[in-house]
């Protein structure tokens, strides 16, 4: 059987109920399109030339090699990927690079200071918040958000505020009491 190919980029196929749809790819010239996007990471610059299509998930994995922020689902629905941009927490496999030019970006990597954990780290470690952990860094920086919004929230303020991250193992009840617990200390270091 023999396709046929129209004027378009599809192709018909005789005996077929469906056309099949070509897609055209960019050009060679298309790819090599670099865009310079500086982005303070963790307190320190990156600065990097890349593709205006590249997500801010892979501009922190490939470009500044910090492969703690996860790739999960690429639709926004899970979470692994959530980073704090400017102090928000935000799904960074829906957000381009070009447009968190300029921008401060804290990933997992940047929350322990001189090598002391986080105290959202420590409760995650003492309240055995993870199992598999690739939702983890996710969680906490969700939990890093809510904290500096809420100081002192109630269980059920802490589940509302991790409803855009999913974790697959562990029920959440530890990961809930893990962000309790680093409110808690984090309220006794203001005193």
């Amino acid at each position: 059987m023999q396709c046929i190919q129209s004027p378009a980029p599809l192709f018909i196929c005789p005996n077929r109920r469906a056309a099949l749809v070509i897609v055209p790819t960019a050009t060679q010239a298309e790819k090599n399109v670099k865009i310079v996007v500086n982005i303070r990471v963790n307190g320190n610059e990156q600065k990097h030339a890349v593709e205006p299509r590249t997500l801010l998930v892979h501009f922190l994995r490939d470009d500044c090699k910090l492969t703690g922020t996860h790739v999960g689902c690429e639709t926004s629905i899970c979470g692994a990927c959530t980073v704090l941009l400017n102090g928000q927490a935000v799904k960074s496999c829906t957000l381009l690079a070009v447009q968190a030019d300029g921008a401060e970006v804290t990933t997992i990597e940047g929350l322990a200071k001189d090598g002391e954990l986080h105290p959202l780290q420590e409760g995650f470690w003492e309240c055995h918040g993870l199992q598999c952990g690739y939702c983890t860094p996710g969680m906490i920086l969700a939990g890093a958000q809510l904290l500096e919004r809420n100081p002192r929230p109630t269980r059920e303020e802490i589940a509302h505020a991790l409803e855009g991250n999913l974790c697959r193992c562990t029920g959440y009840s530890h990961i809930i009491d893990a962000i309790a617990y680093a409110s808690k200390k984090m309220s006794k270091k203001k005193q």
